[in-house]
């Protein structure tokens, strides 16, 4: 798949904001007043930008609205509807901790779950299709689950808790791309499966359908060399979780320190996601490009 800009910060982004979201709605951190606006800024500006970021891919961004009608069927419509109500629900809990300084618990877990349950939907918006097997995996929400909850647990400054997700998280990362790198040969698409000619023999491509390029072309076949994918894949690791992991066990003598290490480990992890995530989407080899001769 073409790994366009928009849809990685939609998911790197939303996956934090609502990963944020989730834990301030379970009362992590306790925060009220200022600090707790500062949080929810934080959170607001991550989920809200990334699901504006997502709208930049669509061919009609005004038409967005209508995905809404949808949820019976549609993941995507899904998404939208627990979107919207876990910004809504989490609104008012955040009015409770800066403008009151309390906290409604009841809602506070009502938002919680309304915030995992959007970044599930997002995921199943790429598990469902059967036609890019490295994505349609169960461990697919398994990893976009593990990256929201230990991101956020990092933003929430939950430093005991943070290592040990961003450790079970780069472990999920490491499955899934064994499981993905053999999912396309697992799957039994075969040029002959592409094309419907499979009953009547062997197929193989006599020359390129056209001369020029098209619309499949560039969104669903998307070609990395080998030797870049291991270079991102060790990238994304590095700043994604291991880098993270040390910056919150190293010892610091001062607060101002921790603070800045702190930081380094929120930047690291964004950088690496977001490297994790262009591979998610270039490595994603769509069926169709075995009727053009790509896979």
């Amino acid at each position: 798949m073409h790994p366009a800009p928009s849809v990685i910060l939609f998911t790197t982004l939303s996956g934090l904001g609502f990963g944020l979201l989730a834990y301030l709605g379970l009362g992590f951190p306790p925060v009220t007043g200022w600090v707790a606006f500062v949080f929810y800024a934080i959170a607001y500006g991550l989920a809200v930008g990334g699901l504006l970021a997502s709208t930049f891919h669509l061919g009609h961004p005004e038409r967005a609205w209508r995905a809404f009608t949808q949820w019976k069927t549609s993941w995507l419509s899904r998404e939208g509807v627990c979107a919207v109500a876990a910004l809504l629900v989490m609104g008012l809990y955040a009015i409770g901790a800066v403008f009151l300084e309390t906290h409604w618990t009841l809602l506070g877990l009502i938002g919680a779950a309304l915030s995992i349950a959007t970044v599930f939907t997002t995921s199943m918006i790429y598990t469902q299709l059967k036609t890019i097997p490295r994505w349609n995996m169960s461990v697919t929400p398994v990893m976009f689950l593990s990256f929201s909850l230990s991101g956020g647990a990092l933003l929430a400054g939950q430093e005991s808790l943070a290592p040990w997700l961003l450790l079970a998280a780069g472990v999920v990362q490491l499955a899934y791309w064994h499981k993905g790198d053999q999912a396309f040969a697992s799957s039994g698409t075969t040029m002959g499966t592409a094309t419907g000619l499979g009953d009547r023999g062997a197929v193989r491509a006599f020359e390129p359908p056209h001369t020029g390029s098209n619309y499949l072309l560039r969104e669903f076949v998307y070609v990395v060399g080998r030797k870049h994918i291991q270079k991102l894949r060790g990238i994304a690791l590095i700043l994604g979780f291991i880098l993270p992991i040390l910056c919150l066990w190293l010892p610091t003598e001062s607060s101002m320190a921790k603070h800045l290490m702190a930081a380094v480990a929120v930047l690291a992890h964004i950088a690496g996601i977001m490297a994790s995530r262009w591979l998610f989407f270039a490595q994603a080899e769509h069926v169709v490009g075995l009727y053009y001769g790509k896979r």
